[in-house]
């Protein structure tokens, strides 16, 4: 009876150690670093979390439609411990500010990293979700974009927060895609189509597309499901502007299913390939 029991007891516990590491291996794991945040400017959402030292840089923008922090500390652990120096960035919500200041602050966010992040680090990676995209895109395509990263990794990003606005104010517009658009006009601080230039000029200034001008800007790599509620033909308007100025590193892929932002990455070999994708141009 005592062997009994011992055996059932060891195959329990065999059972509880097999689940719990196959649920582990469905979460990002956590490198062994300890993060540390700055502030790189005076609002209390200006602030960097910092993960590992010596790698190169990559920023990481959480989405949250321009309105709330989403958690990205394990996926920049996860990052962390495949080489890379994070900085995981907060920026004024549009409850703080209406654009351009998130933009600004993401700017902003990259002149303190090009200060902090050593010479041996190079121009920063940018890899954003959902509307963290929408902001590393519109970076990368802003001025000379090239000149702030050496390339920007996007998933689900609200390339055109107008294109948003349309799709999620049409009668029969599901949920996800009427918050979008509401979220679009509180970032722009007004209506497009009910108000004046200077609105729309906004409405503009928020389209990366607008700011596209080929070889000047950061490579591009986009990454949307077939279903996400912010639709694939974000990534392809963009990319169509960006080709025909001129910048040939453009990629778009299109997953299956409708995962949206960071769970993209937990498709089916997608965070490798944007691993590979981010190490191939933090060589270059």
């Amino acid at each position: 009876m005592t062997v009994r029991r011992t055996l059932l007891t060891l195959a329990l516990c065999g059972a509880l150690l097999s689940s719990g590491t196959a649920a582990e291996a469905s979460r990002p794991s956590a490198g062994p670093q300890a993060p540390r945040t700055h502030a790189y400017g005076p609002h209390p959402r200006q602030t960097i979390t910092v993960y590992g030292t010596g790698g190169p840089a990559l920023v990481v923008l959480h989405g949250g439609s321009w309105a709330r922090d989403t958690d990205w500390s394990g996926w920049s652990r996860w990052f962390a411990a495949r080489g890379f120096t994070v900085y995981e960035t907060d920026y004024r919500l549009s409850s703080d500010a209406v654009w351009p200041a998130q933009r600004t602050d993401v700017l902003a966010a990259l002149r303190w990293v090009a200060r902090h992040a050593g010479p041996r680090a190079g121009k920063p990676l940018l890899l954003g979700s959902s509307a963290g995209g929408h902001l590393a895109v519109s970076v990368g395509a802003y001025g000379e974009g090239r000149a702030y990263a050496r390339g920007v990794a996007a998933l689900s990003p609200v390339a055109s927060p107008y294109r948003a606005w349309l799709d999620g104010t049409r009668p029969d517009a599901p949920p996800e895609r009427r918050g979008l658009a509401r979220a679009a006009e509180r970032l722009a601080g007004c209506v497009p189509d009910r108000a004046g230039a200077r609105c729309r000029e906004r409405w503009d200034d928020m389209t990366a597309a607008s700011h596209a001008s080929g070889a000047r800007d950061a490579p591009l790599y986009l990454v949307h499901s077939a279903g996400d509620f912010v639709p694939p033909a974000h990534a392809a308007e963009l990319a169509a502007a960006q080709r025909r100025a001129g910048l040939e590193d453009v990629t778009v892929r299109t997953v299956p299913g409708d995962a949206h932002g960071g769970p993209l990455l937990r498709e089916r070999g997608l965070a490798a390939g944007v691993l590979r994708w981010l190490r191939d141009r933090a060589r270059g």
